[in-house]
């Protein structure tokens, strides 16, 4: 299990409200939720919300639940439950024994039915989804009194508890509260309160018939668990009316209170659950956790520290009004993070093979590397150089321009921990394609500086051929190509360039032969971890994150 992180105290709008609460002696003790839908894998957006609520019980004396709002069979599996808390956790974030299910508190939820029933403020409706859909009104038209809306206690309680027996089809009657249909505020406007459904629950199987609204459940929930601030995003601000309606008219346990703060949106990407789930589905992305996916496992596969995250949440803080965040920032922090903590290795995406004509034939060397330029701490490695490496394609022109300064005929140029080579030849296949180049190192460079005190204007990576390991590296770019995508169309903004799969490049023998889960950074290439899909005969690397913004240019460019 992930050890919990130690919060850093922020100032924002919600924590204000929560200090002055204490100051004046409101509570003892703060209680705060992270209550997830488990009907899909977690995104980014929940990541600012799991910070928040764990993060306030941290910095203030209380506890923060992990509850799910499990109030819909028909979309809710194990596997999104499991997949929740495993999240949560690598995040950094622990809920104890504070973990809770909105289905633990179904019973109560039904006798309390029954006591809006009982007191004249439920009843069952007979229309149909569509009906009373139309009968509800406008924002400048008030609705329509269902035709039920008038029966009596008696016949409302019946029904009701034949609902509950299963002695109805899917969708034949609803219980909906009887607040008001002329009301401004449409949440408030007889909203349902349960529907038949019968469906198998993943914790309570087939007992129940009816299913409480995610309005209705969500509220007494809190009340329930004691939360002292219910804190959620805008979209919820017109449901508080309808959310304290229920606290005021029921007997519940305590009164929460709800605040909401501004959601998380992100450039180039959509964080609907919908889309997110339809994007799973029709097989634009390998599963949840495809590393191009804004969920928390997808990020997780990708190599994102969770750091990172935690960063990027404090970063954009907690604010009242929506706004558009640039998913620079996100990279911002990735790189910061991994710049800090991934040790180098090398490796060559687009393998170019070089022969050293004037090294011996047979002999090889051990050269020390290094692990880390800002980590002594983190030691060296030994890399073993001979007669034949390989080198990137783009590290070699054979006519290149006035400003390009790796290897060229003629030129010389630095390999990183080794020698000064020059490029004598260059071999062609029968397309005229480069396939080889012939060079010549001066042995008196090694270590990468030449006594004569000359210089060379560029020091490029390179990988032993005998010793270096076939590996397949995908590199990964951002799912959509639009910074603003339609998710009402999102299919016409899906990126056709975001992903990119090199079958033939070569990685260091040591980073084959480790298990290793954490990024590393592959010297001028990026920061890179290896994936799920790794097996012993050939080992898969997935891009976490450039050294430097491309992306944007390159959509510049059109």
């Amino acid at each position: 299990m992930t050890e919990p992180v130690a919060a850093e105290v922020g100032r924002d709008f919600i924590r204000d409200i929560i200090q002055a609460d204490l100051d004046q002696g409101k509570y003892r003790e703060i209680v705060t939720r992270f209550p997830p839908e488990p009907n899909g894998y977690l995104h980014i957006g929940h990541a600012k919300s799991i910070a928040l609520n764990f993060g306030i019980a941290q910095e203030f004396p209380g506890r923060c639940h992990l509850r799910f709002d499990d109030t819909n069979p028909v979309k809710e599996e194990q596997e999104y439950i499991d997949s929740i808390q495993a999240d949560v956790r690598w995040l950094g974030f622990d809920w104890g024994k504070n973990l809770f299910f909105a289905s633990d508190y179904f019973d109560r939820l039904y006798e309390w039915a029954e006591k809006l029933i009982g007191d004249g403020l439920a009843y069952v409706d007979d229309q149909t989804q569509e009906e009373i859909r139309l009968s509800r009104g406008t924002l400048t038209e008030p609705g329509k009194n269902s035709p039920f809306r008038d029966r009596s206690v008696a016949e409302n309680l019946d029904l009701f508890r034949r609902m509950k027996a299963g002695e109805f089809p899917n969708g034949a009657r609803v219980l909906r509260a009887k607040i008001d249909m002329a009301a401004g505020n449409i949440n408030l406007r007889d909203p349902v309160l349960y529907r038949i459904l019968h469906a198998h629950h993943p914790r309570t199987g087939t007992k129940w018939h009816i299913y409480p609204s995610y309005d209705y459940a969500h509220g007494q929930s809190d009340a329930i668990e004691g939360i002292t601030h219910s804190i959620c995003t805008l979209e919820f601000e017109d449901h508080r009316p309808l959310y304290d309606w229920f606290i005021e008219k029921l007997p519940v346990p305590s009164q929460p209170h709800q605040y909401e703060f501004a959601r998380l949106n992100l450039t180039y990407t959509l964080l609907s659950k919908r889309v997110l789930t339809q994007l799973v589905r029709d097989g634009h992305v390998a599963g949840w956790d495809d590393p191009r996916m804004p969920t928390m496992a997808g990020m997780r596969r990708r190599g994102v520290p969770p750091a990172a995250l935690r960063e990027f949440v404090k970063r954009i803080g907690v604010a009242k009004a929506n706004s558009v965040v640039d998913v620079g920032m996100l990279e911002f922090c990735i790189r910061e993070e991994l710049n800090r903590t991934a040790q180098r290795r090398m490796a060559v995406l687009k393998p170019l093979k070089v022969v050293i004509e004037n090294y011996p034939e047979g002999q090889t060397e051990e050269l020390e590397a290094i692990n880390h330029p800002d980590d002594p701490g983190a030691g060296t490695r030994k890399i073993t150089f001979g007669r034949e490496l390989y080198i990137e394609q783009d590290d070699f022109m054979e006519n290149p321009p006035k400003k390009f300064f790796r290897l060229s005929p003629g030129n010389e140029v630095r390999l990183r921990y080794a020698y000064f080579v020059k490029c004598t030849g260059v071999i062609k296949n029968d397309k005229g394609e480069v396939v080889e180049l012939r060079c010549t190192y001066d042995p008196a460079t090694k270590g990468g500086n030449a006594p004569d005190g000359r210089k060379v204007k560029a020091t490029m990576h390179w990988l032993p051929a005998a010793t270096s390991v076939p590996a397949e590296v995908r590199i990964y770019n951002q799912l959509f190509s639009n910074p603003s995508p339609d998710a009402s169309n999102f299919a016409a903004d899906l990126n056709p360039n975001s992903l990119e799969i090199l079958s033939d490049a070569r990685i260091e023998a040591s980073v084959a032969e480790s298990n290793a889960t954490e990024p590393m950074q592959f010297e001028r290439q990026g920061y890179f971890v290896r994936d799920k899909d790794s097996t012993p005969g050939k080992p898969v690397f997935s891009r976490t994150i450039g050294l430097r913004d491309t992306f944007a240019k390159e959509v510049a460019k059109g």
